[in-house]
């Protein structure tokens, strides 16, 4: 009986791990994360984005399908991603790369530059006083 037990019990679990290493095999998991920043380098193969919460400048990989989109999801051309413009990038891990598969160009905000004040008018008045004094002789 205890031996008959033990067989069950070793056929349960080893059923069980088989059931849990199948499904872990058969799924593809794709986790995708996004950063937020400023693009500071951009080619066809790669990016670096500075964000304000990064030390350091973070390297990117473009995927072969990455797409380009602003804010609303409208394509947009690839000539307006370049160094300077803010935006939205969705990664996935290749090991220890970070593959871009989208990034969302977002609109630069405008920057409001105070106007430089006035120069203060400065008035010059001259006056010149004369005097004539006259001697009785």
């Amino acid at each position: 009986m205890k031996q008959q037990l033990i067989r069950q019990f070793c056929g349960a679990t080893f059923f069980g791990a088989m059931v849990t290493f199948g499904s872990m095999a058969g799924a593809d998991t794709v986790v995708t994360t996004t950063s937020n920043g400023t693009i500071s380098e951009f080619s066809p193969e790669s990016m670096v984005i500075r964000t304000e919460t990064a030390p350091a400048p973070i390297h990117y990989v473009i995927g072969k399908e990455v797409t380009y989109v602003d804010d609303a999801g409208a394509p947009v051309a690839v000539d307006v991603v370049k160094s300077g413009v803010p935006v939205s990038v969705d990664y996935v891990r290749d090991g220890d790369r970070m593959v871009v598969r989208k990034v969302i160009v977002h609109k630069r905000a405008a920057v409001v530059v105070p106007a430089a004040p006035a120069a203060p008018v400065v008035e010059e008045h001259k006056t010149s006083t004369t005097t004539t004094t006259t001697r009785e002789h």
